[in-house]
C-alpha cells in the first residue's frame, strides 16, 4: 500500500501507459468506445469542475446518476478532487433519498431530477465539467482516510452508511488472482447497469486499474440479448448475478470461443445453474462471497477452483477467522470498511467484524450455510424485510415480507398478509416509498403468519 494514495489515481494509472487501448465499450446498436486516454480526460475535466466549486476537502457528494458512463466518471472525479462520493440508486424514491441525505449531510448532489430537500445544492453531471484538474495534481494522502460511502440495507430495517477508506480500492487486487484471473488484455463484460456497485467495482474499476477493457451493455439491453453481445464483443470474462445466468440459459447459447470463464456474486449459485453453464459454454464459473462492508473476500478462481459444495477459499491478503459459526473479518484486512457513518463521523469497526455469514471450514475451503440475520437476496440484491414491512405497515391485519422461488428457479420478493388487502392501494404505496427492487412481486394471503410463542415472526417458514 503506497504511503500517499488516491483511489482514482490508482484506477487510472495503468491506462496512462496504454492511452489508445479501449477502456470502455458500451455495447448497443452502435457501440460507444472510450480509450483509456478518453476516460482519463473525462475524469480530469469533471474533477476540475468539482474542484472549482470550492467545497471543503472530504465533503460528501451524493450521486444519483443514471445508467450511463457519467456514473463512474463522476465517482472517480470526486475522489480525484479530494471529495467523498456517495453512490445511490437512481431508482430510489424521494422519501428514501431524503433519509439518506439526512444521514450523510452532502455538500452537493449530482444527478437528474433529484428528489432532495431544497437546501442541498444539486447539479447535473455534464454541468460539472470544467478546466481539467491534471492527474499529477490529484491529492494523495493517507490511504486510511475516508474515500467513499455506500448504503446497504441492514437487518434492523434502516439502511447502513458504510464508510470505506481510499485503500479499499487497492485491496480489490486480492480479487485479480483470487477470483477473476484478470489480465491487462482481458475484455470483461458485466451484465449490470453502470450505477450498480457490483458493476462499478468488478465491471469497471478493476479492469481499468489493470489497464484492461470493460464491456457494458447499453441501457435497456435485455438479458436474452447478452449471449450475442458476449460473442460479438469477443468477451474473455463475463460477470453477472446468478439469476441473470439462469435466464440466459433458457435458450441455446452461441459459440463463445474467447470466453475463459464466468464470475458470479450477489446470491448463492445453485449446482444446477453451474452445471448447465459449464455444459452450454464449456467454461467454468467462479463464485464469490462478499458484502458491502468488505466487497468479496471468499471465492473460487481459475488457479484454485472451489471444491463442490463450497464458496471457495479466502483470497490472498485477507484476514479472516471463523468464530461462533460465523465468518469474521479482521480490522487489519485492507478491504474492510472503516466503520459505519453515524452522526457525522465514522463508528470504528471492532477488532473482528462479524459478517453474519454462517460458514464452516471444509478442507481449507469455506462452505456457506446462510445468513445469521434476516436479509433477503432476491435477484442478487440484498433487501431488508423490516424496511419493506415498515413502508407497507397498516395495509393488512398482519403482514411480513419474505422470498419465494418460482417454478423457473427465480427468487422473488413476496408480501404475506393476513386478511383482505386492497392490491391497487398496496402497490401504489410500495411505488411511492420503495425502489423497484424492494417492492413485492407477489402478494400472498395466509390464514396466519408463522410466529413463536413470544409472537416473533419465524421468517424462514413464510414460504
Amino acid at each position: 500500500m503506497p504511503s500517499a494514495y488516491n483511489l482514482a489515481a490508482d484506477v487510472m494509472e495503468a491506462g496512462r501507459a496504454r492511452p489508445g487501448h479501449p477502456a470502455l465499450v458500451v455495447l448497443g446498436e452502435r457501440d460507444e468506445t472510450w480509450t483509456h486516454a478518453d476516460l482519463l480526460a473525462a475524469v480530469e475535466r469533471r474533477a476540475g469542475g468539482l474542484a472549482a466549486l470550492g467545497l471543503p476537502a472530504g465533503a460528501r457528494v451524493m450521486l444519483r446518476v443514471g445508467d450511463t458512463p457519467d456514473f463512474p466518471i463522476t465517482h472517480l472525479a470526486c475522489a480525484a478532487a479530494g471529495l467523498v462520493p456517495v453512490p445511490t440508486s437512481a431508482a430510489l424514491t424521494a422519501p428514501e433519498v431524503a433519509k439518506m441525505a439526512a444521514r450523510i449531510a452532502p455538500a452537493l448532489a449530482v444527478g437528474d431530477a433529484l428528489p432532495l430537500p431544497p437546501d442541498i445544492p444539486a447539479a447535473a453531471p455534464g454541468d460539472l465539467d470544467g478546466a481539467p484538474l491534471p492527474f499529477d495534481d490529484w491529492p494523495r494522502g493517507d490511504p486510511d482516510r475516508l474515500g467513499y460511502i455506500v448504503f446497504t440495507s441492514g437487518s434492523g430495517g434502516t439502511p447502513k452508511a458504510v464508510a470505506h477508506a481510499h485503500r479499499a480500492v487497492r485491496a480489490r487486487r486480492s480479487m485479480w488472482d483470487g477470483w477473476y484471473g484478470l489480465t491487462p488484455d482481458d475484455r470483461l463484460l458485466h451484465a449490470g447497469a453502470f450505477n450498480w456497485t457490483f458493476t462499478l467495482g468488478t465491471g469497471l474499476l478493476d479492469p481499468w486499474a489493470i489497464g484492461a477493457t470493460a464491456l457494458i451493455p447499453a441501457p435497456g439491453t435485455s438479458i436474452e440479448a447478452l449471449p450475442a453481445l458476449l460473442a460479438r464483443a469477443d468477451a474473455t470474462l463475463f460477470a453477472a448475478a446468478p439469476g441473470v445466468v439462469r435466464r440466459m440459459l433458457r435458450a441455446p447459447l452461441p459459440p463463445l470461443p474467447r470466453l475463459r470463464h464466468a464470475l458470479v456474486a450477489g446470491e448463492a449459485l445453485s449446482p444446477a445453474i453451474r452445471a448447465d453453464w459449464e455444459a452450454a459454454t464449456g467454461t467454468p464459473v467462479h463464485e464469490a462471497l462478499g458484502m458491502s462492508e468488505c466487497s468479496t473476500f471468499v471465492s473460487g478462481s481459475p488457479a484454485r477452483p472451489a471444491p463442490g459444495g463450497t464458496a471457495g477459499f479466502v483470497q490472498p491478503g485477507r484476514r479472516t477467522r471463523i468464530a461462533g459459526g460465523t465468518l469474521q473479518v479482521g480490522r487489519g484486512d485492507p478491504g474492510l470498511m472503516l466503520g459505519y457513518w453515524e452522526d457525522g463521523a465514522v463508528t470504528p469497526v471492532p477488532e473482528w467484524f462479524d459478517t453474519g455469514d454462517r460458514v464452516e471450514e471444509a478442507g481449507g475451503a469455506i462452505r456457506h450455510l446462510g445468513r445469521a440475520d434476516d436479509l433477503l437476496n432476491p435477484g442478487g440484491i440484498r433487501v431488508s424485510p423490516q424496511e419493506v414491512e415498515a413502508a407497507l405497515a397498516g395495509l393488512a391485519e398482519d403482514l411480513a415480507v419474505g422470498t419465494v422461488t418460482t417454478g423457473s428457479g427465480a427468487v422473488i420478493l413476496a408480501a404475506f398478509h393476513v386478511g383482505g388487502i386492497d392490491l391497487a392501494a398496496a402497490e401504489a404505496r410500495a411505488a411511492e416509498r420503495l425502489a423497484p427492487y424492494k417492492r413485492p412481486k407477489v402478494w400472498l394471503r395466509r390464514d396466519a403468519l408463522p410466529r413463536n410463542a413470544n409472537g416473533k415472526l419465524i421468517r424462514r417458514r413464510l414460504a
